[in-house]
């Protein structure tokens, strides 16, 4: 039965929220909610794939605020045919030996798990959780291989030509099956050499089904009840599989719930050969990717992966990305400067879900609270407010202090304990920005080889004022605008432009032409070491 639930509806204004509306409409009020994503793992499960799963979880954590009991599954298809070789993946000469080969049967030639299939399951297995999500996995090699698909199949084999009609249904007359065409809706991969190269011979109207290989010649009669080979063509085990898990809801890709597409088809195969009302739906768009550093898109044949992501953003943040985006809207990911965008945009509005600053209206301040929320590993609001330190500033200091996370820690003022797991994992993912992804003139280091630059008067007696006159009084100015103003009086009192002496500052201290605003990147540095870079003029 349904959970108790406090929630003021009000609140609940996301477009996960208007969805999970929209499936208790459409289907009733029910003990339980299926909600079903998967894919097949054929390649590294991309960033784009995941757009599925996180659409899914969203309508999961809306139909749960609402009280509902929901059920989360995720269907690995991995009883597919290995098709193609994906680029750089390790010992290609190796994985084209097993083409056609379930891939199950294909083996992981990065050496770590007992199939390919397996190997990138495992990679998103294993990060999921990282972000929150935490679905039922169901393998469909297994349940295959255990027969569990016998009856769907048995069923599928005696309605073959209402499954034809239907599959004819939407085509236009160029692509329709024909009258003569002997339609099978099962495959085999045969038993003998392993390949999905067989076609079926004959069916004797039960369990019995006969098949002959055209790679090696074999011919086997099966039984839909014992034999490990049979599979559903995808059309029909998709809606097959609705049934046999009572699935309520599902989105789809825009290339499959376009009009006419594979989803429509497999509407009226649940309805007409499985008695199962389709799940209702949703389109999502495409991820698209910006500013890939070629390290990261090389790694995995120019795909980036959630492991990828998370590199660079933190689970909240990138849960934040898709959250905030409406689902039927296609987008970027960024790995340039609008990284630092991003975090900016996801600051605020954990500033304004805490109350800290004000939306524009009452409505806007529901909308960017419901989104934080969503964006949580953990659903709700966390007990604490974390500490804020935007990711620019980070950048800066991990850079100051040469990527020493405890050092910048120790830099800031009022961290509490709570406070300091949240921020070590922004650093980590802002040092690997920084090193990784960053554009070459945002990039510095401190000058700390006791070096110094070729300079002439009147800039050497400006850094030496600076030095002497200014580093020691540095915690003496109440704003970053004073500090600057000083410098600016220095440079007019020795007719210099200020703009001069600025970059003449950057090469002392970085050996560039720019960098961080000067008045607080020398707060930052401090005074101590500010003091020990100039001591050499």
């Amino acid at each position: 039965m349904s959970n108790e639930t406090s929630r003021d509806l009000k609140e609940l204004c996301h477009w996960a929220d208007q969805q999970a509306d929209r499936i208790i409409k459409q289907k009733g009020d029910l003990p339980s909610y299926t909600c079903a994503s998967g894919i097949t793992p054929s390649g590294t499960v991309h960033i784009g794939n995941f757009r599925e799963i996180i659409t899914v979880d969203l309508i999961v954590r809306a139909l749960r605020d609402r009280g509902k009991n929901v059920r989360f599954i995720y269907s690995w298809d991995d009883y597919d045919v290995f098709r193609k070789v994906p680029a750089n993946m390790p010992q290609p000469e190796v994985l084209e030996k097993y083409l056609r080969y379930p891939i199950t049967m294909v083996p992981d030639t990065f050496g770590r798990n007992e199939n390919y299939a397996r190997h990138h399951e495992m990679d998103i297995e294993q990060e999921l959780p990282k972000v929150g999500i935490h679905p039922e996995f169901l393998y469909q090699a297994s349940r295959y291989r255990d027969n569990r698909y016998t009856e769907g199949m048995k069923k599928a084999m005696q309605n073959r030509d209402l499954i034809k009609w239907c599959l004819n249904n939407y085509r236009d007359d160029e692509h329709k099956m024909k009258d003569s065409d002997v339609y099978w809706p099962i495959a085999a991969f045969c038993c003998k050499c392993n390949k999905d190269t067989t076609e079926i011979t004959g069916y004797d109207g039960e369990y019995g089904v006969s098949y002959r290989c055209t790679s090696c010649g074999h011919e086997e009669k099966g039984d839909l009840r014992t034999s490990k080979e049979f599979k559903l063509g995808w059309r029909v085990d998709w809606p097959m599989r609705w049934n046999e898990e009572k699935v309520v809801f599902e989105p789809g890709g825009k290339d499959h719930i376009s009009p006419g597409g594979s989803y429509d088809t497999a509407k009226l195969v649940s309805k007409k050969i499985y008695g199962w009302d389709a799940p209702v739906t949703m389109k999502y768009d495409f991820v698209k990717l910006k500013g890939v550093p070629g390290k990261m898109s090389s790694s995995k044949g120019k795909v980036i992966s959630l492991v990828d992501a998370l590199l660079v953003y933190q689970p909240e943040v990138l849960r934040y990305i898709f959250a905030v985006n409406k689902v039927d809207h296609e987008f970027s990911i960024s790995f340039d400067l609008d990284v630092i965008t991003m975090y900016e945009a996801y600051d605020r509005t954990e500033r304004i879900a805490w109350g800290v600053d004000k939306a524009k209206n009452e409505n806007l301040e529901r909308q960017e609270k419901r989104v934080y929320e969503l964006s949580q590993v953990e659903p709700g609001m966390p007990y604490v407010m974390p500490y804020q330190i935007p990711f620019r500033q980070l950048t800066t200091l991990l850079q100051t202090y040469s990527g020493d996370v405890d050092k910048v820690i120790a830099s800031l003022p009022d961290v509490k304990p709570e406070h300091v797991e949240r921020i070590k994992q922004r650093a980590v993912c802002a040092w690997y920005w920084v090193k990784e992804c960053a554009p070459e003139d945002f990039k510095f280091a401190i000058r700390e080889d006791g070096s110094r630059i070729e300079v002439a008067e009147p800039a050497l007696t400006a850094i030496r004022q600076i030095r002497d006159e200014v580093v020691p009084v540095l915690d003496s100015f109440a704003t970053d605008k004073d500090l600057q103003q000083k410098m600016y009086d220095i440079a007019t009192a020795l007719n210099m432009q200020s703009k001069e002496l600025f970059t003449i500052m950057y090469h002392v201290l970085i050996n560039k032409d720019q960098g961080p605003r000067l008045a607080n990147f020398m707060r930052i540095i401090g005074k101590e070491k500010l003091l020990k870079i100039l001591s050499v003029y």
